[in-house]
């Protein structure tokens, strides 16, 4: 297998403009974000790929690469799926070897990405017979979490697919407190970063609308209502991306400690 992980990032965002671009301990957090996923053994390149010529110039000025994209697209998949060919190039895994090639999709959000969970991605893509179409990274949720809208959670199957994603709480514990659903369930938080193969993610642009995606603003939903198998694989910690003042200032006080 060949990897590469590929951060989709742009300038905008409509809860917490510039973003990327906020200090998070004496560094822009998109720095810290192409940084820690440098670290990680097995991808063969960390490349941004962006819309903005800021960011461009920012993340060259660092010494990484990156791919330019259209404004108009939708998700940072789509915007990945838009420069496939040039990132499974990146990879290693030209020539007709899409189906032996991973995209790790990174979120420029998340300044403390543990470059392990980068390297146990690719491990879990080498190991799984057939090789999977996606694989996503979840961790067991802290109470304290599990009705935060900010903070995506995971419904799995019995085999570790997962059935669906939402910013609510699943599953609902009917007849319970809500404050103490997590005495009755398992709840699965997601990190935020897929891997796809590469002509899997390829097929994005051609995959049907997803009313889903729209409703929850989860890109993800629109693999999953296509039909197309997400696995997952657990990984300890907890997990931060930046989507809100909150959570900046929460960035800031970790980097801080």
């Amino acid at each position: 297998m060949a990897y590469v992980v590929a951060v989709p990032a742009r300038l905008e965002s409509s809860r917490l403009p510039n973003k990327v671009m906020a200090d998070i301990g004496g560094q822009p957090m998109l720095q810290r974000v192409l940084l820690r996923c440098r670290q990680a053994r097995q991808p063969a390149a960390v490349v941004l790929c962006t819309d903005s010529e800021v960011l461009r110039a920012a993340a060259e000025g660092w010494g990484f690469p990156v791919l330019m994209t259209s404004p108009g697209c939708g998700s940072g998949s789509e915007r990945l799926a838009s420069v496939v060919e040039a990132l499974t190039a990146r990879a290693g895994g030209a020539g007709g070897a899409a189906a032996r090639s991973v995209i790790i999709n990174v979120q420029g959000d998340q300044p403390f990405i543990d470059p392990a969970v980068i390297d146990a991605m690719a491990l879990e893509f080498a190991r799984r017979t057939p090789t999977p179409e996606v694989l996503t990274p979840i961790y067991r949720m802290p109470p304290e979490k599990i009705h935060d809208p900010n903070v995506v959670k995971t419904l799995l199957a019995a085999d570790g697919r997962a059935l669906y994603f939402s910013r609510s709480a699943i599953p609902h514990v009917r007849g319970e407190d809500p404050q103490q659903w997590h005495a009755h369930a398992p709840y699965w938080g997601h990190v935020g970063i897929y891997g796809y193969r590469a002509d899997v993610l390829a097929r994005w642009d051609g995959l049907p609308h997803s009313p889903l995606e729209h409703t929850e603003k989860l890109e993800q939903l629109r693999l999953i209502e296509a039909g197309i198998t997400v696995g997952t694989f657990p990984v300890e910690g907890d997990f931060l991306s930046v989507d809100t003042a909150a959570q900046l200032e929460q960035a800031r006080r970790l980097a801080a400690a």
